[in-house]
């Protein structure tokens, strides 16, 4: 779950804030497990595995599970709940016909540079008759968030502010062509709207994950910054009695290594 390219390298991960402001991501991973249908006999990697909240339910299904995240502080985590799990870039796997799945879930969409590199990576990874299930961040995924994100940094002179979006959300047509592109057989390939409930709010979840903003600020000017980002959002995203919702679309994908 906790990927960054070198471009959004100023997104850092930490997991007690992450488990206060964001466990509603591996929460709502329970759809992409389902679709992976694990087995007890198989051996799977869970790609960007966080702080292991997910990986802890392959786990206890009988799986042999290795878990991989780029964050050191996300992997401390997982390996706390007694997961195999080490630090490693998605774009560089050592893998090479080793598993008969890979899972991944809400890690993909934080990979802009070159999102073909994970999916080369995991076909290598794969045996033959191997399944590459996940879940990320699809086209228009947290579009009112993104756009009142770059407005505000413009409107405090920050020039070129769409550069700081750290995310790629891609539409299922494009990702579709880069897993046939790798030589995946694609099974399906789901664009779904999802409004997400925010346990702590806009201001949690702008802490959490709008640091790539953040940081094309003086350190004293950032806590205005949200403040503002989150009233310029409030009378689309905040309802009557003050629960915030997220503009989430995500991407769910299902393929095959023939």
């Amino acid at each position: 779950m906790a990927f960054s390219s070198p471009s959004t390298s100023s997104q850092h991960w930490n997991a007690a804030v992450y488990a206060a402001n964001a466990h509603f991501v591996p929460a709502l991973g329970q759809p992409v497990l389902d679709l992976l249908q694990p087995r007890s006999d198989e051996r799977i990697l869970d790609l960007g595995c966080g702080d292991g909240a997910l990986t802890e339910k392959l786990v206890a299904l009988g799986a042999q599970v290795v878990g991989i995240d780029n964050s050191p502080d996300m992997i401390a985590a997982a390996l706390q709940r007694g997961i195999d799990a080490s630090v490693m870039d998605a774009r560089a796997l050592v893998f090479e016909n080793e598993f008969d799945a890979v899972f991944s879930n809400a890690a993909l969409h934080w990979i802009k540079d070159d999102p073909d590199a994970p999916i080369a990576c995991v076909f290598r990874a794969l045996r033959i008759g191997g399944r590459f299930v996940g879940e990320l961040g699809g086209h228009a995924c947290v579009g009112a968030i993104t756009v009142a994100l770059v407005a505000t940094l413009e409107r405090r002179g920050v020039k070129d502010a769409a550069s700081r979006i750290p995310w790629y959300f891609p539409t299922a047509e494009d990702y579709e062509i880069r897993l046939r592109r790798a030589g995946f057989v694609p099974q399906s390939v789901q664009l779904i709207p999802r409004p997400t409930p925010l346990p702590t709010g806009m201001r949690g979840w702008l802490d959490t994950f709008a640091n790539p903003f953040s940081a094309a600020l003086p350190c004293e000017e950032r806590c205005g910054f949200l403040d503002e980002v989150t009233a310029l959002l409030k009378p689309i995203l905040c309802d009557a009695d003050g629960n915030w919702t997220a503009d989430y679309t995500r991407l769910r994908f299902a393929a095959i290594k023939p």
